[in-house]
C-alpha cells in the first residue's frame, strides 16, 4: 500500500508544496494511500455561502448547479467553489482503512459517519448526483470520498436521525466557539439568527449570558423576526438590512439604551457583511465571523477605518468536542430540535 503525508499533501497536484485545501488541483484516484480512509458518499452538505452562489449563478436551475458542481470536481478533484473558496461536508460508509492507520483509530469498515473536514480539501469523486434539495443546501450522490490521517470525523449517532445530524454536524463549529467565547453578563448580536448556525449560536448564547446578558437575533423581514422570537433563543429580534451597516447600528442601539453589544457573531451567507458585524461592537468587543462569505481584508481595513479597536476571530470550524456540543443541543432543547426537524428533514 501506497505511503501517504499525515496531512494529504501526497495529493496535491498543483501547486507543488501546497496543502490540499489551498491547492488548486488535488488527485481524486480512489486507490487509497496507507493513512487514509476510504467512504462510500451518500451525501454532500455544500456550505451555505458556497450553495448560495451557485444557486444564484445558476438561477436556480438545478441541472446547471449539478453540472457546476460535477466541473468543479472533474477539475479540481474536491468540491470546492472557486468563488467562494468555501465547501461544505459529508456523510458516509467507511468502505476501507489504510494499513498504517488500522486499529489505530475508533473506526471501523461499514461504519457511517459525517466527516468535520470541508469538502474544499477532501478528495472527491461524483459517479452521479441524484438529487438536489436547495432549500437546505443538500446533494445526494453516488461517489466516493478520501479522508486523511488528520481529518476529523463524528460516528453518526444511534439516537438521531442521520439527516438531522448531517445538518446539526455541518455547523457544529459555531456553537461549540460561542461556548468559548462569550461570558455571563454579555449582550451579543447574532446576524443570520434564522439559520442554522444562527439558531444554534442563539440558544448556546442565551445558556451562557445568562438574566444578567442579551441575545439579540436578526431576522430580515417581519415573517422570519416573527419566526425567531417564537423560538425564544433571543431575547430581543431586530429586523435589519444587514448589507446596510447603520440600519443595524441603529436597530441595535434602538434596544439596547442607545450602546453597543459586547460580541457579535456573522452566521450569513452572504458577501459585503463585515462592517455590519463590526460597526454595531463595543471597543474591546470581539466580532466572530462564521460566515464562509467573510473578506479578511474587508474586515481588517474596514475595522481600521472607522477606527473599532475589535478583536476579529475567524469561524475555525473545528474546536475540541465540537461534534458533541451540537448534537447535545438538540438533545436537550426540544424546541430546537422540532425546528431542525421541520427545516432539514426533507
Amino acid at each position: 500500500m501506497r505511503k501517504g503525508n499525515k496531512y494529504g499533501t501526497h495529493r496535491v497536484i498543483e501547486p507543488a508544496g501546497a496543502l490540499p485545501q489551498a491547492a488548486l488541483k488535488i488527485s481524486n484516484d480512489m486507490k487509497i494511500f496507507d493513512n487514509e480512509i476510504l467512504i462510500d458518499v451518500d451525501y454532500l452538505n455544500i456550505d451555505s455561502a458556497s450553495f448560495t452562489q451557485l444557486k444564484e449563478e445558476a438561477r436556480g436551475d438545478l441541472e446547471k448547479i449539478k453540472r457546476k458542481i460535477i466541473d468543479i470536481v472533474n477539475n479540481r478533484g474536491k468540491m470546492q467553489n472557486p468563488v467562494t473558496g468555501s465547501g461544505g461536508m459529508l456523510i458516509g460508509v467507511i468502505e476501507r482503512i489504510g494499513s498504517k492507520i488500522t486499529g489505530k483509530i475508533d473506526l471501523n469498515e461499514g461504519e457511517r459517519i459525517a466527516t468535520l473536514v470541508s469538502l474544499s480539501l477532501t478528495p472527491l469523486q461524483i459517479d452521479e448526483i441524484l438529487d438536489i434539495q436547495p432549500k437546505i443546501d443538500r446533494v445526494k450522490i453516488n461517489g466516493k470520498a478520501i479522508l486523511f490521517e488528520s481529518g476529523i470525523f463524528s460516528k453518526l449517532p444511534e439516537d438521531l436521525d442521520e439527516r438531522l445530524s448531517l445538518a446539526v454536524l455541518d455547523v457544529a463549529g459555531a456553537p461549540a466557539q460561542i461556548k468559548k467565547l462569550v461570558k455571563r453578563g454579555d449582550n451579543i448580536l447574532i446576524l443570520g439568527a434564522t439559520g442554522k448556525s444562527g439558531l444554534m449560536c442563539c440558544y448556546m448564547a442565551k445558556k451562557v449570558v445568562g438574566k444578567e446578558g442579551k441575545v439579540i437575533g436578526q431576522a430580515r423581514n417581519k415573517d422570519r423576526a416573527k419566526f425567531l422570537r417564537n423560538t425564544n433563543v433571543c431575547d430581543e429580534v431586530i429586523i435589519a438590512d444587514v448589507i446596510n451597516p447603520f440600519d443595524v447600528l441603529k436597530a441595535i442601539q434602538d434596544i439596547n439604551n442607545g450602546k453597543e453589544v459586547d460580541i457579535s457573531v456573522n452566521c450569513l451567507s452572504i458577501p459585503n457583511t463585515e462592517m455590519t458585524s463590526i460597526l454595531p461592537v463595543k471597543d474591546g468587543g470581539k466580532v466572530y465571523f462564521f460566515s464562509m462569505a467573510t473578506s479578511f481584508t474587508k474586515a481588517a481595513l474596514g475595522a481600521e477605518g472607522v477606527g473599532k479597536d475589535v478583536e476579529m476571530i475567524i469561524g475555525n470550524g473545528y474546536t475540541k468536542n465540537h461534534a458533541e456540543i451540537a448534537l447535545n443541543l438538540i438533545r436537550e432543547s426540544n424546541k430546537l430540535k422540532t425546528i431542525f426537524l421541520e427545516k432539514y428533514m426533507i
